[in-house]
């Protein structure tokens, strides 16, 4: 994304700071729809509003901050923010973050410690802002969350590398992590990535890890692993099975990030959710790429195993990738095998910015799915999962 279009977008969501605070139901516009940001020119259905301010909603990897100058201007304990940064969380209609990053190490020590100190970083944002944000820690945290005025941070890492041993299962899930991705892209002790170049399952060590995160009630997710890395965990976890931010690769044929239609099955089977992600790289292999290709993911994955399987996890926090500062934008590009191939944008402009929800919702909506199935989407799958995965 070039800096001048990335600035723009950004520019857009400025141009009335005085008014974000009371921006909802701005005023009604022609053919029964709403301007409902006063920042923002898009308009939405009175269905889609009363759908995402009426459900619980839960962004399966929703991030605070991808923009380094963002996070400084925070601060550590988000002490910087402003009202209107606020206001993005509040009126974005997302009512729990998983944040989960690729926290990893040169070694496992190396990783352990700086897994502790990404827990520790959200635990002291949770208790600096209470205002703002709520730690998700159980079923009855989702159930309350909702309505509450606050942000539910749910916390899970993108890499289990920081496991030594099954012990550290339990001193990470009484740290608040709720959610523990087996594999980043490479290989670990536990199995390996999607963009290794060996397909390697799970390892002995790795059965290990699966079986405590099952008996503390930490979930199961295998977004980033490899093809016989997520089939394994299927086989092996007693427990429901996450693919909290994947597309199908049978609608993007060779991608290693995305999952097989038997990958999908075997999840399924365990009972487990899929949150379709927005990376336009992920959902479509070319030009053009539009929020229609996006919702395609939803209706193969629903006529594959069924809508209660379904979820949101966008990979992106309430920007985009595209709204990166140019220079660490690029260095995050050259981070990843060729495999991932990105083209010159990450994002897909509909559905990266903070009411991205609503566009989400508007599309399921052109589709015909019912008002349940789409609550379900927004957030009452994972609810459902998650309740089922953390009750021990």
């Amino acid at each position: 994304m070039k800096q001048g279009a990335s600035l723009s977008r950004r520019a857009v969501l400025k141009t009335a700071v005085a008014a974000v605070g009371a921006t909802l139901f701005a005023p009604l516009v022609s053919r029964g729809r709403y301007q409902l940001f006063a920042w923002s020119p898009r308009e939405y259905s009175a269905r889609c509003i009363d759908l995402v301010r009426g459900s619980l909603v839960i962004d399966m990897l929703g991030l605070t901050s991808l923009n380094s100058e963002t996070e400084a201007r925070w601060g550590p304990g988000m002490d910087g923010m402003t009202d209107e940064d606020v206001a993005h969380f509040r009126n974005s209609g997302i009512d729990v973050f998983h944040i989960a990053s690729g926290v990893g190490g040169r070694t496992q020590q190396e990783a352990y410690q700086n897994v502790l100190a990404f827990v520790g970083h959200y635990d002291s944002i949770v208790a600096n802002r209470p205002d703002v944000f709520v730690r998700i820690d159980s079923a009855a945290d989702l159930a309350s969350v909702h309505g509450s005025g606050r942000s539910g941070i749910l916390i899970g890492i993108q890499n289990s590398q920081h496991f030594r041993n099954p012990d550290d299962v339990n001193t990470f899930h009484a740290l608040g992590q709720r959610v523990s991705q087996l594999t980043y892209n490479s290989r670990n002790m536990i199995g390996n990535g999607s963009t290794e170049r060996v397909d390697g399952g799970i390892s002995d060590f790795g059965v290990g890890i699966v079986a405590r995160m099952n008996e503390v009630g930490m979930a199961v997710d295998v977004s980033h692993s490899g093809d016989q890395t997520t089939l394994d965990a299927c086989e092996i976890s007693a427990r429901p099975v996450l693919y909290t931010h994947s597309n199908a690769r049978a609608l993007n044929p060779g991608h290693p990030r995305c999952k097989t239609d038997e990958a999908i099955l075997r999840m399924g089977a365990t009972g487990g959710v899929m949150g379709i992600t927005g990376v336009r790289n992920f959902v479509k292999g070319r030009e053009p790429t539009t929020v229609e290709d996006y919702i395609n993911h939803f209706d193969h994955v629903r006529d594959l195993i069924g809508i209660e399987h379904l979820g949101i996890g966008s990979d992106i926090d309430l920007f985009g990738y595209d709204d990166m500062p140019p220079e660490a934008y690029a260095r995050l590009k050259a981070n990843y095998k060729d495999s991932y191939a990105f083209r010159d944008k990450i994002d897909i402009d509909e559905i990266a910015h903070p009411q991205r929800m609503f566009d989400v919702t508007e599309g399921l909506i052109r589709r015909g799915y019912t008002d349940a199935h789409i609550r379900g989407i927004l957030g009452g799958n994972f609810q459902r999962v998650l309740g089922e995965i953390w009750s021990v």
